[in-house]
């Protein structure tokens, strides 16, 4: 049996006063100021003591240091500074810390440290007074007289779960005396660290989340979280993803997001926190673009401890949709600040999803273009073959199209060339899929599309949504309301929702179930008021509810919109392929008022 490994050292245990109470008032605000003291305050006192952080106990630290003077020393400076700090910010927007520090025989166990040492820093650190620090006899009699610092005796102290008692001391001192430290600068001729190249794609790690429950038993359910989110993400093949081995690297340390970015070479990073409480568990997560630091998103999930695991799946389903999607739309901001005489495949791409997004007559033209120029720069790509095909989908919806058979056979010709490029990439598939089932009526390969999609990633939003398009084509009313809802809950912020809005509402109408559609249609309307496809569906609900009114109103307006629409040419726009469907969607366009 190998010997048990032990090292003499100076264990420093730090925790923030009153912390369940300031997470109760701000958790957002409370998170960013503690890691903010952890990178400019803590961080700099360790560099100059030569200190290591052993690990982070949710909002608190263990250090250790091979000398008890250095250990003393860095936590003065530590303290001193968060008083300087907070001087300057309002009561509620002040950390305040205890620290405890023990020299003792320690057990080393990898880059853990266990033993008596540690849990008398621990209990002493419990002692201390807010912005105080405490020491045993042990740290007392190697730092006295070494030190500009008064230690005051507070006799011998009964410390949970310590068997017999510990004489302590606190310590004093002048801030006259001790001048806030910065970290190190880099050692003249070593090279900077690599900077990694940006991949050409959206590119994302997702850190070890912060077990802020300060119960190590929770570090399984922590850790199993963070990798089925990395799991998950890396189903988009529209996403980098770094691996899990790489992200578990930072596990327990304090990190600047700028610095990660470089070191692993990405764009985004995916951070959060875990807390357990009363018998229920608070998830945290943000999405940081790490060039400019701006938070993209940030949400808590709460649930009962009992459900831990239903919960860690309902957390990895949310974050895994809305963080692709805040990532598609920081993605096509970024290209719609580049000029446009430096745009490559992938950048016109993005700029054309942004411009289709707009929903316009000029702003489809100019999408269409958009991709048809990223097919040029990289004929090889599926995404813009699918996306081009969607443009003559969306000149169908809104009564663009001006030479019908010519526009159907090019967006045949476009879906099948993302099929056949993007075999493994699943927006493409679903996008393909939906243009082949409406606008080309072929719905046995749109399924089939659309089905391989939602196999490939069974996390995205897009896909599902496409999917409840072509079930709605097929007359599987029930099965694309079941879709669109898993839609809403993958991705409830989508700037797309309308979408998925008004197929729920032609699912409702299809289904007899009017007065429901008509809550859903309102919702698409009121998104986007111009939109044919949501008018039509609000026209034809408030027809077969019996609000002729409102109907002939809403008819009115799409008669203006689109003038070539009648009763006579309907059968052919529809895009189902039951035929009671298409007679209950013309009977309702024929009382709104279209014209034979």
């Amino acid at each position: 049996m190998a010997r048990e490994q032990r090292k003499l050292a100076a264990i420093v245990a730090a925790d923030v006063v009153g912390y369940s109470r300031l997470m109760g008032r701000d958790e957002s605000g409370t998170l960013a100021r503690l890691r903010e003291h952890r990178k400019e305050r803590l961080e700099p006192a360790l560099a100059r003591y030569g200190g290591r952080l052993v690990k982070l106990t949710g909002d608190g630290a263990l250090i250790e240091f091979a000398s008890a003077v250095d250990a003393v020393s860095a936590a003065i400076e530590f303290q001193q500074a968060v008083v300087e700090v907070n001087r300057d910010r309002v009561e509620a927007e002040q950390i305040v810390f205890r620290i405890g520090l023990h020299l003792g025989d320690l057990i080393v166990e990898g880059d853990d440290l266990y033993g008596d040492g540690v849990n008398i820093a621990a209990r002493l650190q419990a002692e201390a007074p807010p912005g105080g620090i405490i020491v045993s006899r042990a740290v007392r009699e190697a730092v006295d007289g070494r030190l500009k610092a008064k230690l005051n005796a507070l006799g011998e102290l009964a410390l949970k779960n310590i068997e017999r008692p510990v004489r302590a001391f606190r310590i004093e001192w002048q801030e006259v005396d001790w001048q806030r430290a910065t970290a190190p600068e880099q050692p003249p001729g070593l090279p900077p660290p690599p900077v990694l190249a940006l991949p050409d794609k959206p590119s994302i790690a997702v850190l070890p989340f912060t077990n802020m429950s300060g119960d190590v038993e929770q570090e399984y359910f922590v850790d199993g979280l963070v990798e089925d989110i990395i799991t998950a993400l890396s189903r988009f093949r529209s996403l980098f993803v770094i691996a899990r081995n790489s992200s578990f690297t930072y596990k327990g340390k304090v990190v600047d997001i700028k610095q990660v970015s470089c070191e692993l070479g990405v764009r985004y990073v995916l951070e959060g926190s875990v807390r357990k409480a009363g018998g229920r568990v608070r998830i945290t997560g943000q999405l940081i673009e790490s060039e400019s630091g701006t938070h993209l998103w940030a949400d808590r999930f709460d649930g009962p401890l009992e459900g831990v695991f239903d919960l860690q799946d309902q957390v990895t389903t949310s974050v895994v949709g809305v963080v692709s999607a805040r990532v598609d739309r920081a993605e096509m901001t970024r290209a719609l600040r580049k000029p446009v005489s430096n745009l490559d495949a992938y950048d016109s791409y993005l700029r054309g999803l942004a411009k289709w997004q707009e929903r316009s007559r000029e702003a489809n033209e100019e999408a269409l273009r958009l991709f048809y120029r990223a097919i040029e720069l990289d004929p090889a790509s599926p995404a813009p073959y699918a996306m081009a095909a969607r443009c003559y989908n969306t000149r169908k919806v809104q009564g663009w199209v001006q030479d019908k058979e010519k526009e159907a056979a090019e967006a045949r010709r476009l879906a099948l060339k993302a099929a056949t490029f993007g075999q493994d990439d699943e927006r493409a598939l679903a996008s393909a899929g939906q243009t082949l089932a409406w606008l080309c009526k072929d719905y046995e390969l749109g399924e089939v599309l659309v089905g391989q999609a939602v196999s490939l990633n069974p996390n995205s939003a897009f896909c599902w949504q496409m999917r409840a398009y072509v079930s709605l084509y097929l007359g599987q009313h029930e099965e694309a309301i079941e879709q669109i809802t898993r839609v809403f809950r993958l991705n409830p912020i989508d700037p797309d929702i309308a979408t998925s809005e008004a197929i729920m509402a032609y699912a409702l109408v299809l289904m007899g179930r009017y007065d429901e559609s008509l809550k859903w249609s309102a919702k698409a309307l009121a998104r986007n008021p111009h939109w044919l496809l949501g008018m039509r569906i609000a026209a034809i609900g408030h027809a077969l509810a019996g609000n002729l009114e409102e109907a002939r109103r809403l008819g009115t307006r799409m008669h203006q919109l689109d003038p070539g629409m009648r009763i006579s040419n309907l059968r052919e726009f529809l895009g189902y392929r039951r035929q009671e469907d298409v007679k209950l969607l013309i009977e309702g366009m024929r009382l709104a008022g279209l014209p034979e």
